[in-house]
């Protein structure tokens, strides 16, 4: 019987600006989430009624961890950031 062998990957530590960016981002996915399941919600129906309430829910709740966690860091969520790593995000995509 052969031993497999496993690739073991380098992990490369984050700098403290890479984190906070990856935290904005998190909070601007996590608001957009949370305004795609709104909407959803309107329209929903039968079953889909109460999936849509449990992600609203989930998505409000993590939404208020990580705008907990951007105050701890002191961080600022101002209308032209949010843009900036809006379009950001796109081009990457």
């Amino acid at each position: 019987m052969e031993e497999g062998f496993i690739k073991e990957n380098q992990c490369v530590e984050k700098t403290e600006e890479e984190k906070d960016i990856d935290l904005i981002r998190s909070v601007i996915k996590t608001k957009m989430d949370l305004e795609v399941a709104r909407q959803n919600f309107e329209y929903a129906e039968g079953e889909l009624i109460d999936y849509y309430s449990y992600k609203i829910k989930a998505d409000q709740s993590k939404l208020d961890y990580l705008l907990k966690k951007v105050k701890n860091k002191s961080l600022a969520l101002d209308m032209i950031n949010e843009i900036k790593l809006r379009l950001s995000e796109d081009k990457a995509i």
